[in-house]
């Protein structure tokens, strides 16, 4: 268990095993528990670095404003700290969308890519207005009213039905959300930069994961980055929704572990 601060905020990040080393940015509304699948089936064989980002898990509040290219520094300032110079990022949706961006202004820092239930476009109107109308709800109501919908929305109709203890550990999970400083990750969510024009400009070798069962970012999103980042690679986890790294983690697992060894 480490932390740093940058900026003035605590950054918390859990460091593991040895070898290529690889780094995990976990997805909106979870913490880096969300690849406790991932990083006990690599650290054997790898350095992991599974870090909480801002707001979110074991790291500090962060309730004034920041971007996505604020949180690429974060996790920069991890790998300074364990004197990494490049390592392989592995982010799942808004992890996804901090190791994109790291590819792009960071390049040296980033040996490959997982992007896991992510996308490069900007946010749509239509979801702009759902997360203006969840901001107003946690805000008003708090996350005990808020968080059946948002279950619903991120887990697979599969796992709903077959993974009931699962879907309430992270019921709960949700429940606990620190609401000032999620609403303040929302806003860097909703501002973010449309990357799908520079797709092209990516040269290190990647892996697209996607769950069949994704509804806040379909097969189609990853197929566009697959598309776009020559050499890219897309794999379509079945049974999985939006957490497929936890509920499809050894399908999840099979896929990531192929992908290094044809790296190592």
């Amino acid at each position: 268990m480490v932390t740093l601060v940058r900026a003035g905020t605590q950054i918390f990040y859990e460091a593991s095993g040895a070898g290529p080393v690889v780094v995990f940015i976990h997805s909106f509304l979870c913490d880096g528990a969300l690849f406790k699948h991932q990083v006990d089936a690599l650290q054997q064989t790898h350095r992991v670095l599974n870090v909480d980002i801002r707001g979110h898990g074991r790291s500090g509040e962060s309730e004034s404003p920041f971007t996505l290219y604020d949180l690429v520094d974060d996790v920069i300032a991890v790998l300074d700290a364990e004197g990494v110079s490049s390592a392989i990022w592995v982010g799942l949706s808004i992890g996804g969308f901090i190791a994109l961006r790291a590819a792009l202004t960071k390049p040296d820092r980033v040996r490959a890519l997982v992007l896991i239930d992510t996308e490069a476009g900007p946010q749509s109107t239509g979801k702009k207005l759902q997360d203006v109308a969840l901001q107003f709800g946690l805000k008003t109501l708090g996350p005990r009213f808020i968080v059946p919908g948002i279950v619903t929305v991120l887990f697979g109709k599969t796992t709903q039905k077959t993974q009931p203890a699962l879907v309430d550990e992270y019921r709960q999970r949700f429940v606990a959300m620190r609401v000032k400083s999620i609403c303040t990750c929302i806003d860097a969510v909703m501002r973010r930069d449309d990357l799908l024009g520079r797709l092209g400009e990516i040269r290190c070798p990647t892996l697209v994961i996607v769950g069949d069962e994704d509804l806040p970012l379909p097969i189609q999103k990853s197929q566009r980055i697959a598309d776009g980042i020559g050499g890219a690679e897309l794999v379509v986890v079945p049974r999985a929704g939006h957490l497929s790294a936890v509920e499809q983690p050894q399908a999840v697992n099979v896929a990531l572990t192929g992908f290094l060894a044809r790296l190592d």
